[in-house]
């Protein structure tokens, strides 16, 4: 995977461009945020808008240097698959409907790829991605940083080890409020593509933030959702795609669930919850308090499980960057899939010597989620038929 060892790219920060993510962007720098927080990462490179003036002046605000501040994706390629500090990785933040074209121009010029989710937005798109990125031996990350918490982490040890017993019952809801009113027609850049078909995909909740739920409850139960019968509505009259979904879930093994995602719950910020219940105990994490878990056996009284406190397991200690009782929250988690990331870079992609890089969503999780999508929006046409995933 290129002609640098291993022990020459832990030796060093990683070299980053970027698509996407430049002026008036949001999620662009939010990943830079979370590439820099353990400073396992630069950003020298990018192709930070469409627009080349906009490019240009996006990358001096970023102090990248006049060369390297690219105008198109093929000159930042061509470029810096000859330089003798070339990046390692590029990150793709552009609306959905680019994240397929540019993923596959990087890896085809032997780059890893963090391309934010969705990964595409068709199935088959999903599918081709992943099997170049085996066949290239390049890492295909993709950024469900909600499963970088450390209480979900440790969540997902308490599952595993058995505590809850046989799960039975898993809820998961993503609210948010922000588009209870038509922003797409107010000159929201962020409503905008979020709304339009033609760059977010078949789905809008869903895709957005429902695909964050799907992929947080099978991360953490470890369960694979074999059936889901899907009721999505458009409730802002005018808006083209979903902006509210109820679903049931069917798991692999027995358990029965819901997944409720919302884009017009007014009063709600950013309210991903999740709920798991087993036979023998149950579990309750939300994003919005985050250095909480509450665990109850059968029988016994509730215990909140502190990040950082005593009860907390080795993954979540290690995954903690702030003593007990500082808040630690969203960037962190974002965060520590980057440093996932990095170290799954450098250990030339194979996870399996790496007890934390094996928890990196890859293209395998990005085509899941793709699945999820147009599984539930199929179902949805069909007046919430049972599909299966």
């Amino acid at each position: 995977m290129g002609s640098e060892t291993n022990s020459g790219l832990q030796r060093r920060r990683l070299r980053l461009g970027m698509i996407g993510g430049g002026q008036g962007a949001f999620i662009g720098a939010v990943h830079r945020m979370a590439a820099r927080l353990d400073d396992r990462y630069e950003l020298v490179a990018g192709v930070l808008s469409s627009t080349p003036e906009r490019a240009r002046s996006s990358g001096a605000e970023l102090l990248l240097a006049a060369d390297r501040a690219y105008t198109s994706v093929d000159a930042m390629l061509a470029a810096e698959s000859q330089r003798a500090d070339r990046i390692d990785a590029v990150v793709v933040v552009t609306p959905n409907h680019l994240h397929h074209a540019m993923s596959r121009r990087c890896l085809e010029a032997g780059f890893h790829v963090i391309c934010d989710k969705p990964l595409t937005n068709t199935v088959s798109e999903a599918r081709e991605l992943l099997e170049l990125s085996q066949r290239a031996q390049r890492v295909l990350a993709v950024t469900y940083n909600y499963s970088g918490y450390p209480l979900v982490r440790h969540a997902r040890e308490l599952i595993a080890s058995g505590e809850l017993g046989t799960l039975r019952v898993v809820q998961v809801e993503y609210a948010q409020g922000w588009l209870s009113n038509r922003l797409e027609t107010q000159g929201d850049k962020q409503a905008q593509w979020r709304t339009n078909p033609e760059q977010a995909g078949v789905a809008g909740s869903v895709g957005d933030i429902g695909s964050h739920a799907f992929h947080l409850a099978e991360f953490v139960t470890g369960l694979c959702v074999s059936h889901l019968a899907a009721d999505l509505s458009t409730h802002v009259s005018g808006r083209m795609l979903d902006d509210n979904a109820n679903m049931m879930l069917r798991f692999v093994g027995g358990a029965r669930g819901s997944l409720w995602t919302s884009q017009v719950a007014v009063g709600r910020e950013n309210n991903l919850c999740l709920r798991v219940f087993g036979e023998k105990a149950s579990l309750e994490w939300s994003q919005e308090s985050p250095n909480h878990l509450r665990f109850a056996r059968q029988g016994a009284a509730p215990v909140l499980i502190t990040r950082g406190g005593p009860q907390v397991g080795a993954t979540a200690t290690h995954e903690t960057r702030v003593p007990a009782g500082h808040p630690e929250g969203y960037i962190e988690a974002f965060a520590q899939i980057y440093r996932d990331i990095a170290d799954l870079i450098a250990a030339d992609g194979n996870a399996r010597t790496l007890s934390n890089a094996r928890l990196v969503p890859t293209a395998a999780d990005g085509l899941r989620g793709v699945q999820f999508i147009h599984a539930a929006v199929e179902s949805s046409r069909r007046d919430a038929a049972w599909i299966a995933l």
